[in-house]
């Protein structure tokens, strides 16, 4: 029997470790390997996996992550819940660096990126919710029992990069709506959904995103730095939602693909 771990954290860019004692395992897929090895340890008694989404030098800039691979990779070992922290640009003026954010929904800005499993068939997943919301409960309460204050709720506009946005751009995205901007939230949501995955991530604000601030734009310098500065925090929130997500799933996410005919056997 291979490594199994039922819970998953999909680190972002400067969180390319977070578990202590792991374990590490290649993972095949249909798709190709995943971004780099999946390292699994125990937390509060569960077994938890821990895949970096750029893998762990930054090797895959956000168009070009195996984001297929990762969720199914993830699916195969047993796992069934997944936390995605990563770094975004605040689109509010309050939403400075440092800032969390458990978005409740987003806005795909993306384009030619490979979106779903199912090229085959009629097979039209639910995903009026992206995020799961035991998940993003067991988020808050983990910020809140850490002293870290977290926005409830917020849209993530997830773009192409990987270039910074516009003035204009970000403007136009804070005038529809958009909380935060962001790189990779898209396809990784609607692929875990289309796994009937619970996900739910958690944004850490690296920068004020360049349409409200004048002067100097957005750098990769400062978001890394900004990220490195809040990585300690961030890690222990995610371990104290780990060990709280709840043992059963009473949320819609794992009935996503109920009455739905697949072209495939899901592992």
């Amino acid at each position: 029997m291979g490594p199994t771990a039922e819970l998953a954290v999909i680190g972002g860019s400067g969180l390319y470790a977070l578990l202590d004692g792991a374990t590490e395992h290649e993972v095949e897929t249909p798709y190709g390997p995943p971004s780099d090895v999946v390292t699994i340890a125990e937390v509060g008694g569960r077994r938890v996996a821990f895949l970096p989404r750029h893998g762990r030098d930054h090797r895959y800039p956000p168009h070009l992550i195996p984001y297929r691979a990762n969720l199914w990779a993830l699916r195969s070992l047993g796992v069934r819940q997944v936390l995605a922290p990563c770094a975004v640009g605040g689109l509010r003026p309050d939403l400075g660096p440092g800032s969390v954010v458990v978005p409740d929904q987003l806005i795909d800005r993306t384009s030619g990126r490979v979106q779903t499993y199912y090229d085959r068939g009629a097979v039209h997943v639910p995903f009026a919710d992206p995020y799961c919301p035991d998940g993003r409960r067991t988020l808050l309460a983990a910020a809140a029992g850490r002293g870290v204050p977290a926005v409830d709720g917020g849209t993530v506009v997830v773009v192409e990069g990987p270039r910074f946005s516009t003035r204009a751009e970000s403007r136009w995205y804070a005038a529809v709506g958009g909380t935060v901007v962001n790189m990779t939230g898209h396809p990784e949501a609607v692929l875990a959904r289309e796994l009937a995955l619970c996900y739910s991530a958690v944004a850490l604000v690296t920068d004020l995103d360049a349409g409200l601030t004048v002067g100097e734009s957005v750098t990769q310098e400062e978001v890394f730095r900004v990220f490195a500065e809040n990585t300690d925090r961030l890690r222990g929130v995610l371990l104290d939602a780990l060990a709280a997500l709840p043992t059963e799933r009473d949320c819609a996410c794992g009935h996503a693909l109920d009455g739905i005919r697949l072209p495939f056997t899901l592992p």
